[in-house]
């Protein structure tokens, strides 16, 4: 009896722990999206905006690979879309590699 109550306190405070580590990445990553969401919206010229943009619409599959392997895949037209976006917008000069990935998906 005594080493199910450990078992289930155990997994308890593991599951919370999960839980808040989960809701502190949601949150940096909503607030790296809505910032970069209105970079792209208001510094986007006439013609096409990054949003619209093929190179970084072309990167969404490699920006999935990245941000599932943790960096560790690192495709071509991944590298081409954070030089776009780092050309055209100077708040993603700043940003990691993974804020843009998780950005392009978010677009």
């Amino acid at each position: 009896m005594r080493n199910s109550l450990i078992a289930a306190a155990t997994l308890g405070l593991l599951l919370l722990a999960g839980v808040a580590e989960a809701q502190t990445v949601k949150a940096t990553s909503n607030i790296v999206v809505r910032a970069f969401g209105r970079s792209i919206d208001f510094t986007s010229d006439t013609t096409t905006s990054v949003r619209d943009s093929k190179i970084v619409q072309q990167a969404r599959d490699d920006a999935a690979s990245y941000v599932a392997s943790g960096g560790d895949i690192h495709g071509a037209q991944l590298d081409a879309a954070f030089d776009t976006l780092r050309a055209r917008l100077p708040e993603a000069r700043n940003a990691s590699d993974q804020d843009l990935a998780e950005a392009i998906l978010a677009l």
